[in-house]
């Protein structure tokens, strides 16, 4: 994906590879870009090949995926207030770490398993629920849970299929970008409908290409 041939990349990287970049997407503010779930699905694919072993890839990808949103988490509690407490700014405003903890007093622990399948949403989701002060316990339990279905989950559907499939790896490809779309599209759809946003996107793409409306005449 994006001319990174997966499958090469992780007997490149090995297992090591794999749960460091399991880790950082998963609550590192660096990890948003990396391929999560295409990373996970291939994987386990290789896995079925007999290149990698699949209760090592399970059992660490799990294991580290709920590391990475524990990090993520306390990151949130001990950095991200912070950034809050001081005077509004374009990116921190005091609205929105109010939103935040009303989001999570109620939507909490269904929002931290539902971001796990979610590109970059995952990443920030952690960061929030510590910011919004959303008890640890709690957070802990839904992480678990959220980081065995994506981090084992993902990896034994890639095994589950190229142990079914013969030849599956001539599809592998499109299978992969099929994986990125599913996970891409809710995000999108979700910025998209928002008008606010919507057109602040539009009229960043605008600055970009040097097509910004004139400014209003006094």
């Amino acid at each position: 994906m994006f001319g990174i041939d997966l499958p090469e990349l992780i007997k490149a990287i090995g297992y090591i590879g794999v749960f460091a970049i399991v880790f950082a997407e998963s609550g590192l503010l660096i990890g948003f870009f990396l391929p999560g779930d295409s990373l996970l699905f291939t994987a386990g694919f290789l896995a079925s090949q007999e290149i990698l072993s699949l209760p090592v890839l399970a059992i660490g990808c799990g294991l580290f995926a709920i590391l990475g949103d524990s990090v993520g988490y306390m990151f949130g509690r001990r950095v991200g207030r912070r950034l809050f407490e001081r005077e509004d700014s374009t990116l921190f405003k005091k609205k929105h770490l109010q939103s935040a903890e009303d989001f999570y007093e109620k939507h909490g622990g269904k929002t931290i398993i539902i971001a796990r399948f979610m590109p970059v949403v995952r990443t920030f989701a952690p960061i929030v629920a510590g910011i919004g002060t959303m008890e640890y316990r709690k957070f802990l339990t839904y992480n678990i849970i959220g980081g065995l279905l994506w981090g084992v989950g993902v990896t034994l559907a890639g095994y589950l299929l190229g142990s079914v499939i013969p030849d599956v790896d001539k599809y592998l490809l499109p299978i992969i970008i099929l994986i990125v779309v599913v996970s891409v599209a809710p995000s999108v759809w979700h910025v998209l409908k928002d008008k606010e946003t919507r057109d602040g996107l539009i009229l960043f793409a605008r600055r970009l290409l040097h097509l910004a409306p004139p400014a209003p005449k006094t």
